[in-house]
């Protein structure tokens, strides 16, 4: 079957998960900026999980555009990173509403995880069902900064229990690692 379902749909979740995002940022009762001051956390963590899901659709984008086909398997692949990145809206409010208290940090960071190692999950379908010969499969190649990426939230979520702004200092590295273009697939699909 065609891609253009899967495509149309993850767009639109994840339209969805920021559109959620951002209507729970509270308009504060004070009129003056002293009455923004308590919004700062939860702006932060609106921002940090905003670019998160900017990086998922992207890459997902590119993902999508390296394959032809998707099959059941595919689209249930598809189906687990969506539940994961539906969770961000949950994890980014409490750690945000929270002030990064270690718990809701370590949560974040679970959900992080999650949604990476089900990113993984949907790479290798596709490459499964595309062939270890395929554009997406020579594109994607060894993945260091998607290994890496777990690596660091699963060093992250301990660590928000002894330090909650070094787990998330982690976690903004990460998403520094991936704001660097990846042109693996592009350059590959220009070939």
């Amino acid at each position: 079957m065609g891609k253009g379902r899967l495509e149309a749909f993850s767009d639109g979740v994840i339209a969805i998960i920021i559109t959620i995002m951002v209507l729970e940022i509270k308009v504060p009762h004070g009129f003056d900026l002293a009455a923004l001051r308590p919004l700062i956390p939860v702006f932060l963590s609106y921002v940090l999980s905003f670019i998160f899901l900017g990086i998922y659709w992207n890459n997902h984008h590119h993902l999508l555009q390296a394959v032809r086909h998707v099959n059941g398997r595919i689209l249930w692949a598809n189906l687990h990173l969506l539940f994961w990145l539906s969770l961000i809206p949950f994890a980014t409010g409490w750690m945000g509403e929270n002030n990064f208290a270690a718990m809701p940090v370590a949560l974040y960071g679970t959900v992080l995880l999650l949604s990476a190692i089900a990113y993984f999950i949907l790479t290798r379908t596709l490459i499964s069902y595309h062939g270890s010969d395929s554009t997406l499969a020579i594109a994607v190649g060894r993945d260091f900064k998607g290994k890496i990426s777990v690596v660091f939230y699963a060093v992250a979520i301990p660590l928000a229990f002894v330090n909650s702004w070094f787990a998330c200092v982690l976690y903004v590295l990460v998403a520094v690692m991936w704001l660097i273009p990846d042109r693996r697939i592009e350059k590959t699909l220009t070939l």
